[in-house]
């Protein structure tokens, strides 16, 4: 249930630009106005300058590029001329030739800020996070008169996208929670709806629902206020998905209708302002031939020059609109296809992995019979020997299902969210020594040499139960792929001052390159390990993994075939304020 919760609650990940705080770009079109009052005689720059105002950007690149084409010109003109040239690249999505633009502009440009704020943008929308965050961190560092026009908020916003992006989750809330301190200030309903799905889905992504649902309660009850369609469609959506996660169907299915509701309300708005522009453009193509035929025989030429002029406007903005929509279909059908992929890997998971524990129960199940028939058998003529060794067989099927068992059970109740999970300090020596005290009878019948290093002065956060189960499985594993009289080892490294590693090292059977990547996958069952006498289902090593990640926690293996194996948990040192 969570995967499917946190496909539709990125939606706001997934297209940033549609979210972001643009600046306000009210004093650069003035300056834009009275710029061109003061130029005389440059009517290629006063075109551009036109056009740019107008949003009609195939035309401002033309004019700008003939302003441009000009030699020896004033250096101001054409530094508006290349921000002209980026912006419009930008608009159309044409990012290389909008960053090559913003780049030729001079340090000395009134507006320099700006192209800064927009090559931001660009890198941002292009998924280059870190480039992103050197260009919002040298405007962040600005005065407030400097930034003419950019909002702070704005700049705040997307260093908390792209933090969220890289996943430090720490940097992303503080820059978030700034920028809609800011955003609450301006009283901006559209960008506040925005800024609060995003720190909820920063909160969700890190499993805190109670901080991520108070904030998709904001964005929609905010989303109430605009009159954007598409941000009321993706509240009411997130919010069907929260209360359905929350087993709250019928409000769930309530706003599932919403959802549908403005969905449609889109469909048919996009489908009015396609027909009102259609018959704008039909109705200034009329007005053309009505004022064509009251001029005068020589100005004829004219006027078909320019209806063939705007003709040709006309045809390149419904084309781009077209390769528009076209290009969103494409998109849209890339993200079904992955979330069907997606959804099919986890029905063959789950369909691999009844198979296989049905199978190894049996298995477990059909071999007891057989030791407990053979051991009726000794027991009648009283082979001591031969008892003892079915006994131990014995012992050895019936702890291996149950382990299996007790893994089955902790992996569902994962799944289910059943299982309880509190994060404590504790030393770390204690919990190992504790774990290897109930495996020592299977190290003394291996004559294992075992050394439990772990420092006593480690402490990590975790939860203790879960901490248990990683450890159980992984010493389980540990002493089942270890050759007789071999070693076994538990120690600690502390490379890192955020984490501490936990590393269990045997000297047994490894493992190949092959087997070690596929074990750290997600969602990897091992039906059969490299020793073809060692049967198991991998759903041990799927649930650690899950267990170490609900820990905040890494994994890592070190193995070789033939030279053993190392098993390496990091464990999270630190806990602030509900976060490691």
């Amino acid at each position: 249930m969570k995967v499917v919760s946190k496909i539709v609650i990125f939606i706001f990940l997934l297209f940033p630009q549609l979210f972001f705080s643009q600046q306000n770009h009210s004093a650069f079109e003035k300056e834009i106005i009275a710029k061109s009052k003061k130029i005389m005689g440059e009517s290629n720059f006063n075109k551009a300058q036109y056009f740019f105002l107008q949003k009609e950007w195939d035309s401002t690149l033309v004019y700008s590029m003939k302003q441009l084409s000009i030699g020896n010109q004033n250096k101001e003109i054409e530094n508006f001329c290349h921000f002209f040239r980026g912006f419009s690249f930008k608009e159309k999505k044409i990012f290389k030739e909008s960053k090559k633009e913003f780049t030729s502009i001079s340090k000395d440009f009134e507006f320099f800020n700006h192209s800064k704020m927009l090559l931001g943008q660009i890198v941002l929308e292009e998924k280059k996070f870190k480039e992103a965050i050197n260009y919002f961190q040298e405007i962040e560092k600005l005065h407030e008169d400097e930034l003419l026009g950019i909002k702070k908020s704005s700049v705040k916003h997307n260093l908390g996208l792209c933090y969220l992006h890289l996943k430090e989750f720490k940097k992303a809330e503080h820059y978030l929670l700034q920028s809609i301190k800011l955003e609450e200030k301006q009283n901006d309903s559209s960008i506040l709806v925005g800024s609060y799905g995003d720190i909820a889905t920063l909160y969700y992504d890190q499993y805190k629902d109670n901080l991520a649902i108070p904030y998709f309660e904001k964005a929609y009850h905010l989303s109430k206020k605009v009159k954007n369609y598409q941000l009321k469609q993706n509240a009411a959506l997130n919010m069907a998905v929260v209360e359905k996660n929350r087993n709250h169907f019928a409000k769930a299915l309530i706003y599932r209708e919403e959802y549908d509701q403005w969905k449609d309300s889109l469909n048919n708005q996009n489908k009015i302002w396609e027909v009102a522009e259609l018959e704008k453009q039909f109705a200034i193509k009329q007005k053309q031939k009505e004022v064509g035929l009251l001029q005068a025989e020589n100005r004829i030429k004219i006027a078909e020059r320019n209806g063939f002029f705007y003709s040709s406007i006309v045809l390149l903005l419904l084309l781009g609109t077209a390769v528009y929509f076209y290009r969103e279909k494409i998109k849209t059908n890339k993200i079904i296809l992955t979330q069907k992929e997606a959804l099919d890997e986890l029905n063959d998971t789950k369909d691999t992995l009844f198979s296989i524990v049905s199978h190894d129960l049996r298995s477990s199940v059909n071999a007891m019979k057989t030791s407990n028939t053979k051991l009726r058998e000794n027991l009648a003529t009283k082979n001591l020997d031969e008892l003892d060794s079915l006994l131990h067989q014995n012992s050895a099927i019936a702890n291996g299902t149950y382990n299996l068992l007790d893994n089955l059970l902790h992996w569902v109740l994962l799944q289910t969210k059943q299982s309880f999970f509190e994060v404590t300090s504790m030393r770390l020596y204690f919990i190992v020594e504790l774990m290897a005290y109930n495996y020592l009878p299977l190290i003394s019948e291996k004559n294992l040499v075992f050394e439990n290093s772990v420092s006593k002065k480690d402490i990590v956060f975790a939860d203790q139960e879960s901490l248990k189960i990683i450890l159980r499985n992984f010493l389980d594993n540990a002493i089942k792929f270890s050759k007789e009289n071999g070693i076994l080892k538990i120690y600690t490294q502390n490379t890192n001052e955020d984490y501490c590693e936990l590393i269990i090292e045997d000297n047994g059977i490894g493992m190949s390159e092959n087997t070690r990547t596929s074990l750290l996958k997600e969602t990897t069952l091992m039906s059969k390990k490299e020793n073809a006498e060692i049967i198991g289902t991998g759903l041990g090593m799927q649930l650690c993994k899950s267990m170490i990640q609900k820990n905040n926690g890494k994994l890592d293996i070190e193995s070789e075939l033939g030279k053993g194996t190392k098993i390496i948990v990091s464990l999270a040192k630190k806990y602030h304020n509900g976060q490691y």
